[in-house]
């Protein structure tokens, strides 16, 4: 098992273990990630989750969710534009674009394990509601995109047979059609979960042309190099996060030895994905929090 698939399997039986998902789901997921049932009935155990007290045919307790006067943080986006355009080897890739009527910069930005949904859409509508111009590709277009899959959990399966190297070729020429269509404009990234761990994984890659970038909770490829990036850098953690919180101390240490700038910011009060406003963790202070330390970054590092 990849770091990735390993970090996709936990984030199950992190939902499960906090009453996202019943146990049965929890197995089924895992079983599409590809683990067999004891190989998986042991993660969940390890994870914090108690088989005697939740057997598979019992249904999670109601999960919290957002009060239903939360808000998303940020502006009220801009509508997105569903595009097409080359990716490696004569592939074609997909995307939400959100132009900014007067672009101060223009952002990448990278979706969680449930792929390309209507909430890194409105990310990214908010970003150019803001001033940034946005794109946000699908790293499943190859296979037909996010929607193509049946439900999440085949999503997030897809993604976790997908090899490291073909998500960084695929986010390349996303960077390129991003340059492309903000001409001029400094470039940054922004990604969440999975898509914080894709933003790390491609400034690993070498890539040189984004000026800014900041992962949310996002895991740190093992043995990350970064010298070869020039991105400032703003990695937003969450205090009660720890498995990303694992890799955080790797993760300055990478940014130092590569001499970028770099903030780590870590939210008090909060756990992994508090900033989807679609989810059972969202926390709409600590998102607007979040939101505004991002705008500021990527107002100083995006000129």
């Amino acid at each position: 098992m990849t770091p990735f698939q390993r970090y996709l399997a936990e984030e199950v039986a992190l939902d499960h273990v906090e009453g996202l998902i019943s146990r049965r789901e929890a197995l089924r997921r895992l079983g599409l990630l590809g683990l067999t049932l004891p190989a998986a009935t042991t993660l969940l155990a390890a994870c914090g989750a108690t088989p005697d007290t939740d057997p598979a045919n019992t249904p999670p307790p109601p999960a919290a969710s957002p009060s239903g006067a939360a808000s998303p943080a940020g502006p009220a986006p801009l509508p997105t534009q569903e595009i097409t355009f080359p990716g490696p080897d004569g592939t074609t890739l997909r995307a939400a674009w959100a132009p900014a009527a007067i672009p101060k910069g223009a952002v990448l930005v990278m979706h969680e394990n449930r792929g390309l949904t209507d909430h890194i859409r409105s990310v990214a509508g908010r970003l150019a509601a803001g001033g940034y111009s946005a794109l946000a590709p699908d790293l499943l277009s190859r296979d037909g995109g996010t929607t193509a899959f049946a439900d999440t959990a085949q999503v997030t399966a897809k993604l976790g047979e997908i090899p490291q190297e073909r998500f960084v070729a695929d986010m390349k020429a996303a960077v390129g059609e991003l340059e492309k269509r903000a001409e001029g404009a400094g470039l940054g990234m922004i990604g969440f979960c999975f898509g914080g761990g894709m933003t790390w994984l491609l400034l690993s890659s070498g890539e040189t042309r984004l000026a800014a970038a900041a992962p949310f909770y996002g895991p740190l490829p093992d043995d990350a190099d970064l010298t070869g990036a020039k991105a400032s850098v703003l990695a937003i953690y969450a205090e009660h996060d720890d498995r990303v919180n694992a890799t955080r101390d790797a993760a300055e240490a990478a940014l130092t030895e590569a001499g970028l700038t770099h903030e780590l910011v870590t939210v008090p009060g909060v756990g992994h994905a508090f900033f989807n406003d679609t989810g059972a963790r969202y926390d709409e202070r600590a998102a607007s929090q979040a939101y505004d330390y991002v705008l500021t970054w990527f107002g100083r590092h995006l000129p």
